[in-house]
């Protein structure tokens, strides 16, 4: 080897040395500059004061830290991060809305936010949901969306700012629906119900939803209903409704009436029954749209409650019901726009399994319905 070659590998090695402290002591020099300018930690678990953060959909945990000491939950934002990226779980963190406490040491931030019992359930409306609670005959109650909505915002003790089912109900019977972000073709329809609180059914599709507890009620009805008229849109409801001779708001009741009269796997079976009996025409007489505005249901409806003059009730009236009678899954408007083939005019479900028999005859019918009463499944349970 040259004495040159060995000069050169030597200055190298110097260069490199030389590097690697002026990058240590530019670490150094930022640590510094960013605890002079405002960084530094709180020590423990937090002041009990609670904060109510984001952590918006698409972004990070990373994106949280300017928020969280602005609102001072974390002392700095540079030590929030610090912890973050000490923790080997960080990145599990969700999106969401989170109640923290002011105070808190960066590290106990992270794990607060980790835990899930610090996160705000976000909202989920199911298949076949209602805005309205359900009272089921025996004593069972199934959460409407407006309940639903309260629990987000007030949690298990509602308070006067927070957004209660009343406040849902009197901006939903009463504000323009276009400002709600209702679909320009159900306007009409809605408009003309004003005063119903129930007037919106339908228009909130099932999902997962993400709520800002500390919004207000008509704000939180905007987001939910302008993401789902999205949703609906992005589905070519118009066209599609046109292809089966509906209009999209009919489409819409349809599949909400396959949604609550549909066992698993019999969507397009119903849907075809709807069509059939429309074409005929003959009435629906579903037994859901009975159902939809007594204080209590159950399977079985009596005469009295199906001779009963509503908006909804198929038993009284020719046609679609005026509105949807609950939440109507995308699975449920697909089977509307694309039935199955068959002359079915009736269905009866005749055992607790789901089984369903469909039949073009009301001889048939009322063998299978008997069936049903023998198995127990249509007995009142008054």
């Amino acid at each position: 080897m040259t004495t040159g070659r060995i000069a050169r590998q030597r200055t190298l090695g110097v260069a490199v040395i030389v590097a690697s402290i002026l990058l240590i002591v530019g670490l150094i020099a930022w640590i510094g500059l960013a605890r002079s300018a405002g960084g530094g930690d709180f020590q423990g678990e937090g002041t009990g004061e609670e904060q109510v953060v984001e952590i918006a959909e698409g972004s990070s945990v990373s994106a949280l830290g300017p928020q969280l000491e602005e609102k001072g939950v974390v002392k700095s934002n540079s030590a929030f991060q610090s912890a973050a990226m000490a923790h080997p779980e960080s990145h599990n963190i969700q999106p969401g809305f989170y109640r923290l406490q002011s105070g808190m040491s960066a590290e106990a931030a992270v794990a607060a936010l980790l835990d899930p019992a610090n996160r705000i359930t976000p909202l989920q409306v199911n298949g076949g949901a209602t805005l309205m609670d359900i009272n089921v005959v025996g004593g069972q109650t199934r959460q409407g969306i407006y309940s639903q909505i309260q629990q987000v915002s007030c949690g298990d003790t509602p308070t006067q700012d927070c957004v209660t089912v009343e406040k849902l109900q009197q901006v939903a019977a009463n504000t323009n629906p276009a400002d709600l972000g209702v679909p320009e073709w159900a306007v009409e329809t809605v408009t003309a119900r004003a005063g119903d609180p129930k007037r919106l059914e339908g228009l909130v599709a099932p999902g997962e939803y993400i709520i800002d507890p500390g919004a207000d009620a008509e704000t939180i009805l905007t987001d939910l209903i302008s993401r789902s008229a999205d949703l609906y849109d992005s589905t070519d409801i118009v066209s599609r409704a046109e292809s089966i001779g509906l209009t999209p708001y009919e489409l819409l009741i349809a599949a909400s009436l396959v949604e609550r009269e549909a066992p698993a796997g019999e969507f397009d079976k119903v849907a075809r029954v709807i069509l059939n009996r429309l074409a005929a025409p003959m009435r629906l007489e579903f037994d859901s749209t009975v159902n939809y505005d007594l204080p209590t249901v159950e399977v079985a409806t009596g005469d009295s409650a199906r001779q009963r003059v509503t908006p909804w009730n198929t038993y009284a009236m020719d046609g679609l019901p005026e509105t949807p009678i609950a939440s109507p899954s995308l699975e449920a408007i697909t089977a509307m726009e694309n039935p199955a083939e068959g002359n079915w005019l009736f269905f009866v479900t005749i055992d607790s399994d789901g089984t369903t028999v469909f039949n073009d005859t009301f001889e048939q019918h009322l063998e299978d319905t008997q069936r049903a009463y023998e198995s127990g499944i249509l007995d009142s349970q008054r």
